[in-house]
């Protein structure tokens, strides 16, 4: 819980009457490896903080898996048209290795955001920095050769690129895993 706080503390000033608040509507939770949080089909109830361990997220697209997310330690995750909608989502989420999460459920999530200042100004910070990441991954998908974008993911995520499979990485950066192995070849010359 001390690392969600601290994470919520570096965007916003929090009385202690609101970390209690947090501390009281926010679960800790242990994921072992290759766990399934979500399925294709079923409705989001939970936006989690993932205090350690890896998480990706992806989609079945014709049989093809597509990695849209990968997780890394001390970040917010979930699949946010179908927490905020309550409506059945297209994506998956799945632990890579053993998790430490903190979740807070839907229900909850709406009281703090009833009855308290600090959780919509929060919200809001958290979003426009996911959407800026977005942005930023769009971008680099139309500008960077793949070769690039690898050496990006590498200095911008080091750890998720020693304990990722390759083939998640590789999808994760829209290639084929041959692809991905070749330009590792090359960087290591």
């Amino acid at each position: 819980m001390k690392n969600l706080i601290n994470y919520i503390q570096s965007r916003i000033i929090l009385t202690q009457n609101e970390i209690d608040l947090i501390k009281k509507y926010f679960v800790s939770e242990e994921i072992p490896a290759q766990t399934t949080l979500l399925k294709a089909g079923k409705v989001e109830r939970y936006i989690y903080f993932l205090d350690t361990g890896i998480v990706k997220g992806f989609q079945n697209i014709d049989g093809k898996i597509v990695v849209q997310h990968l997780v890394a330690e001390q970040d917010f995750f979930t699949s946010l048209d179908s927490f905020m909608t309550e409506t059945p989502t297209l994506d998956y989420y799945e632990t890579i290795t053993d998790c430490s999460l903190i979740k807070i459920s839907k229900p909850d999530f709406d009281i703090l955001q009833k009855e308290t200042e600090f959780w919509a100004i929060f919200v809001k910070e958290v979003t426009n920095e996911h959407l800026s990441c977005k942005l930023e991954r769009v971008k680099d998908f139309q500008i960077l050769t793949a070769k690039e974008r690898y050496l990006k993911f590498v200095n911008q995520h080091p750890k998720l690129a020693l304990n990722v499979s390759i083939d998640n990485i590789a999808s994760f950066l829209g290639m084929e895993p041959q692809s991905l192995s070749r330009i590792r070849k090359q960087i290591a010359f």
